[in-house]
């Protein structure tokens, strides 16, 4: 159903004012800057897809745009509040050079807003039918000196800007050498299973990454791609992914899924509103049976360096050289 928005505009800014009062209850929109986008681009003319205008504008809801063959989403509007978050974590500035990894225009207006007519804001996709669609778009709602750019972001060589956010999910990080000294960059990182927005902030020749988010972004695509372990076990009532390793003995995980159960408690006890996702993060950042599996995972603390405010612990040191790639 595409949403009407020429019969719609003070219903939509009335969603967007509201839209931009819930982040910032949430602490989600922390600065002028980033509420005073929010409450300027249509959101709506960016997710024609959406049921409704609440639809498109429901802080934490994705609008789908695009799915494959088999029927998962390949491109996305991303949920406000992940947006907002991303953006602050930026640390965008006015005349920012910003390149975008992975489009679809509107996440690309709200930079063109807060770095204004002076900045530059480059976003980058794959698809043609993505980065067509953006064109469109942008030229339509006045954002038209955003440049889009067709193509792998995996292979972009030209660097220098003072922010990089990557809106797909990446299980690698090759793009350390385009922020410019005391850029940064902002990407959603998926190891041990888990997808995380972790934002890197240079340090010499290494990034330091900070306040780990957990998210969900649509996969990469192109020569950055990676293909998941999923099985089906249990007659479907599990569903394990994996993001690699050997293949999946099914037949013995589903033996040992409907066998006669065995229980050994650890004594360890949760509150049920506790999140695991810092279990996670702890494991990958400390156990070898991890670490053997993301090797540029080094944790320690350096004097001087910021460090992560998450529960995890120790701000994380990611190993990356002046060329980007992970050793």
């Amino acid at each position: 159903m595409a949403i009407d928005t020429e019969s719609s505009t003070e219903p939509a800014d009335r969603l967007r004012a509201d839209m931009v009062a819930r982040l910032r209850e949430q602490g989600a929109i922390r600065s002028p800057e980033v509420a005073e986008a929010f409450a300027k681009v249509p959101r709506e003319r960016f997710a024609p897809e959406a049921p409704s205008l609440a639809a498109a504008y429901s802080v934490n809801d994705v609008v789908i745009t695009r799915r494959g063959a088999d029927g998962r989403a390949t491109s996305s509007v991303s949920a406000p509040w992940l947006q907002a978050v991303m953006l602050e974590a930026a640390g965008l500035t006015r005349g920012a050079r910003v390149l975008e990894i992975g489009s679809g225009g509107y996440n690309a207006a709200l930079i063109a807003e807060i770095v204004g007519p002076e900045g530059q804001v480059v976003t980058v996709d794959i698809d043609p039918f993505v980065t067509e669609r953006a064109t469109r778009f942008l030229a339509g709602t006045g954002y038209s000196h955003v440049k889009v750019v067709l193509g792998d972001a995996e292979h972009i060589r030209d660097g220098s800007y003072d922010a990089v956010l990557v809106t797909v999910g990446a299980w690698d990080c090759p793009w350390g050498h385009l922020p410019a000294p005391g850029g940064r960059m902002v990407v959603p990182l998926r190891f041990c299973g888990i997808t995380r927005s972790i934002t890197f902030v240079r340090d010499d020749d290494r990034f330091v990454g900070l306040d780990p988010t957990v998210c969900g972004f649509v996969p990469i695509q192109g020569a950055g791609a990676h293909h998941e372990q999923v099985a089906a076990l249990a007659g479907g009532a599990v569903t394990l992914t994996l993001d690699g390793g050997p293949a999946l003995d099914t037949a013995a995980l589903d033996e040992a899924l409907t066998a006669e159960p065995s229980e050994l408690w650890t004594g360890i006890v949760a509150r049920p509103d506790e999140p695991f996702d810092t279990l996670h993060l702890w494991l990958a950042t400390h156990d070898d049976a991890c670490t053997r599996r993301t090797p540029w995972w080094r944790p320690r603390r350096r004097p001087g360096l910021p460090q992560t405010s998450h529960p995890a612990g120790d701000g994380l040191d990611l190993g990356l050289s002046s060329g980007g790639k992970s050793p």
